[in-house]
């Protein structure tokens, strides 16, 4: 696999995840309905900086374990996979639907910002989650790890921006569609259970060769 096709693995795993409507979306989206679209681009900016935290502890557990005990990468690739694929099920057997968001205060920018960090840090799925994808695609052979995380940071914060952002700008539209439309969230929700799937058989099969 070339270095092109492993971000683009990545890339497809990172926008099924993304746009599967979860805690993240509804805080914009509560945001940018109840503080207009500033209050909402403000709290994606603050999902973002949570995002860019999360990459940097996932690389440096990364660079950790193939430092101390190499014997394990392959191993964690094969419990990573597995979690993914659980992942994928559940989305799958699940109705992913977003309910009613109740009008409120109008916060200001910064504490959107610094309420999308909170929620994106505490979120406990995400560690678990950012633990399992890392090691499947930072590998030794496309360089040091330095350079391929801030890659890849940069693709979680773009689509991050694009997918959050976009919402934000049009939040009303977003929210009808969202709130008003269950099979829609359904569907997106489901078919990124699919890719989740599809992903984590192929990462199986490339660790379990390798152990």
């Amino acid at each position: 696999m070339t270095y092109a096709e492993n971000l683009w693995l990545f890339f497809t795993l990172l926008f099924g995840i993304i746009i599967v409507p979860g805690m993240d979306m509804v805080f914009v989206l509560a945001n940018a309905i109840t503080g207009g679209r500033a209050s909402g681009l403000a709290a994606t900016a603050g999902i973002m900086a949570g995002g860019i935290l999360h990459t940097l502890y996932a690389a440096l557990g990364v660079s950790v374990v193939l430092h101390l005990i190499p014997e394990l990468f392959n191993a964690l690739l094969v419990a990573g996979a597995a979690y993914i694929a659980w992942i994928g099920v559940s989305l799958i057997r699940s109705s992913v639907t977003i309910g009613g968001i109740e009008s409120g205060m109008t916060r200001s920018r910064w504490a959107s910002f610094r309420q999308g960090a909170l929620t994106s840090l505490m979120n406990p799925k995400a560690y678990l989650f950012m633990l399992a994808v890392y090691p499947q695609f930072l590998k030794p052979e496309f360089g040091p790890f330095w350079s391929q995380a801030a890659v890849m940071a940069m693709m979680i914060a773009s689509t991050q921006l694009a997918v959050y952002g976009g919402l934000a700008l049009a939040a009303g539209r977003g929210r009808d569609l969202l709130v008003g439309s269950p099979a829609v969230t359904v569907a997106i929700g489901r078919s990124a259970g699919l890719v989740l799937l599809l992903i984590a058989g192929l990462t199986i099969w490339q660790g379990w060769s390798g152990l």
